[in-house]
């Protein structure tokens, strides 16, 4: 309705505040607090708060200003209490202004605010920071067996994370994207870019802002696909991926010149191997922060580009946030305050080497939360690589930004203080391309950039998430299931790792070549197959740096033969890794699955961390221990599943044991399905 409607409920608690519809959602204000109840989409609310005035509209975060269709939603004000009924969930808020979601359906509870004292204080907390800033908190209720997944990727090697106490930052590996999916059936984003921390304690769920102007969070009622479907059509679903970015990317740290690179890409295409895109990594550049190819090390990029052109290969270029005192850009950046702030001391900054310099140098970072920064990076990448080479895929790397210190109470971003919205920074970079490349017409096949960090909504920029530089180990590719499955719960339906992990690996060791071996694998059945490395022997950090050797064919004949077949079965799986692609285009739902999203009645399926489904048709069980040459499987029930390998099939609901060599991953059917998994299949 468009005039509000009030209800005082005066009665003789000093608790009890006024209940008001406005504009079809429910207010309710005391204590100098205002409460703001509101659909946000269907079977879905958003809930603000805030001390010392009405809620805000403007302030940064996943969720636009204006709503998605709600279906039918509905107020209704009683003596001592009201509700908001949007579809398939229901907000009851009390008298004193403690808030209980249920379903609608049968009243039955999902979540609801917990007191952290039956005195003081409430369940949301405001504690001063000055000039209408508070450390925010935010309580729930603990529940018995409830499990809680999500909050973007994390290298804690937890699936379940309940019981976890996990920081709201974003770092290199840790990448925060605050949405929980619950296996009480709700899905809930803390929409809020603020530095802090999520505490799912067994004696409650706390919620911190170190210091914000507002607490909100949004909540949907449902299934663990529904909630995906409704929490990426409110913060954005990805664009289409573009079909050459679904077969196989090579990279390693680092070809340091034109011609070895083409070499490489000579090498796969005389062995006839597909490949679908090649990586000119960092320090390519005349200085950091110049964006564009240093012709002493590159000398044609066009000639370079149409042969990869001829070879079907794509070639993608590493943009950094960060700028060097030496590039010819940072004086003007900083003169128009382009350059993240500081509240005390000079700009922030990184120690980072760059060319002509015996040391390091303390480089800027552009602030991707302003506009006119946005604008001006993408022009210079604009008229750099695009207009004169076609270079149109970018790897974002060091994107959190990485900072030293990471000190976030000192930064001051064009969208506000550091503590407030400095997670936001990552997704607002990617979305300088994005827009840039849609403006430019050169979106028009796809738009795709590679990202070390992300947060809620980074998805509708295109960007695609990888695990970071981690270990070159079985316990780390283990570790790479949960982040993965965390990572797709949160909204990012194209991610990787580096296959083999990053720090390390010997290509001449035995050992060594088995990890690779069986990564390689579990990268062929991933959103995006992507093999990089900073390989054996290594450099010293600098601009003549490169890592070991680091192709198909760098681990010995043996190992070789088995990664060439998987290159194979990756090209053959392409129209259904692209099948999949629309859906999360279309739909919201990842690529990588965890097997309750599929099948959310199956309580043992809510369990499984070292397995997973690609699209709702193949369970893939990775191989995570040295020297295993088979592997126990839980089937889900509900499913006839059939070895991929084998043809042998199996009722669901069961563990099964399958021989697992060397040069198989397990691999099982659903329900007849017909992938082509064997050659010639």
């Amino acid at each position: 309705m468009n005039d509000p409607t009030s209800v005082s409920l005066a009665q003789s608690s000093p608790t009890v505040g006024t209940f008001t519809e406005r504009d079809g959602a429910l207010e309710w204000s005391g204590r100098q607090e205002t409460l703001r109840v509101e659909p946000w989409g269907p079977d879905a609310v958003r809930v603000r708060a805030r001390l010392g005035g009405p809620v805000l509209r403007d302030l940064p975060g996943a969720l636009d200003g204006t709503p998605p269709p709600s279906g039918t939603a509905a107020v209704r004000i009683g003596a001592g209490a009201a509700t908001l009924v949007s579809g398939a969930i229901t907000a009851e808020v009390s008298a004193e202004g403690m808030v209980r979601f249920t379903r609608t359906g049968d009243g039955s509870e999902l979540l609801a605010e917990e007191r952290a004292h039956f005195w003081w204080p409430g369940p949301r907390l405001y504690t001063a920071t000055g000039n209408g800033y508070h450390r925010l908190e935010q309580r729930f209720a603990a529940y018995e067996g409830e499990r809680l997944y999500g909050l973007g990727q994390h290298q804690h090697g937890l699936f379940d994370q309940k019981g976890a106490v996990v920081d709201l930052v974003q770092r290199n590996a840790e990448v925060s994207i605050p949405v929980l999916t619950s296996s009480r059936g709700y899905t809930l984003l803390w929409n809020n870019p603020a530095i802090g921390r999520v505490e799912l304690a067994h004696n409650g769920t706390r919620w911190v802002a170190d210091s914000a102007r507002q607490i909100d969070y949004w909540i949907t009622a449902g299934s663990p696909a529904d909630a995906q479907r409704r929490y990426s059509a409110a913060t954005g679903r990805a664009p289409l991926l573009p079909e050459w970015a679904s077969g196989f990317w090579q990279c390693k740290l680092r070809y340091r010149t034109q011609d070895e690179l083409l070499g490489v890409a000579r090498e796969y295409a005389r062995r006839g191997l597909p490949v679908s895109a090649i990586v000119c990594d960092f320090f390519h550049w005349t200085h950091l922060g110049e964006w564009k190819f240093d012709p002493a090390e590159w000398p044609d990029p066009a000639a370079m580009v149409r042969e990869l052109d001829e070879l079907g290969i794509r070639l993608v270029v590493s943009v950094w946030p960060s700028v060097s005192p030496l590039s010819e850009h940072h004086g003007p950046m900083e003169q128009r305050g382009w350059f993240i702030g500081t509240e005390y001391g000079p700009l922030a900054h990184a120690d980072w080497p760059d060319k002509e310099v015996a040391s390091t140098v303390q480089v800027a970072f552009y602030d991707a939360t302003n506009p006119e920064a946005r604008g001006f990076v993408w022009d210079r990448v604009r008229e750099n690589y695009l207009e004169p080479y076609g270079i149109s895929a970018y790897w974002l790397d060091a994107c959190e930004p990485e900072l030293k210190p990471g000190f976030a109470a000192n930064l001051r971003y064009h969208a506000g203080p550091g503590l407030e919205v400095g997670n936001l920074y990552p997704r607002e970079n990617a979305r300088a391309f994005a827009e840039g490349l849609w403006a430019s017409g050169a979106g028009e096949d796809g738009v795709i950039t590679l990202n070390r960090s992300a947060w809620a909504g980074s998805q509708r920029w295109g960007a695609a998430l990888w695990s970071g530089d981690i270990g070159t180990d079985f316990a780390t590719l283990r570790r790479q299931i949960a982040a993965g499955l965390n990572t797709a719960l949160s909204g990012i339906p194209w991610w990787n790792t580096d296959i083999g992990g990053f720090h390390g690996g010997d290509p001449d060791d035995p050992a060594y070549r088995e990890v690779l071996v069986r990564w390689f694998q579990f990268g062929a059945l991933s959103p995006l197959m992507r093999l990089h490395g900073f390989r054996d022997p290594g450099m010293p950090l600098g601009p003549a740096m490169t890592g070991g050797p680091n192709e198909v064919w760098s681990y010995g004949a043996g190992a070789g033969e088995i990664l060439e077949a998987y290159l194979r079965l990756r090209e053959r799986l392409r129209p259904y890794v692209m099948r999949l692609m629309r859906e999360a285009h279309e739909e919201g739902l990842p690529p990588m699955r965890p097997l309750f999203l599929e099948f959310p009645d199956d309580g043992r399926a809510w369990d499984v961390a070292d397995a997973y489904l690609f699209g709702p048709d193949l369970l893939v069980a990775p191989v995570l221990d040295a020297g295993a040459r088979e592997r126990t499987v839980y089937l889900p029930a509900g499913a006839r599943w059939t070895d991929a390998w084998t043809g042998e099939a199996y009722d669901g609901g069961a563990e099964v044991t399958v021989a697992a060599p060397l040069e198989r991953i397990p691999l099982f059917l659903r329900d007849g399905a017909r992938l082509p998994v064997r050659d010639g299949a």
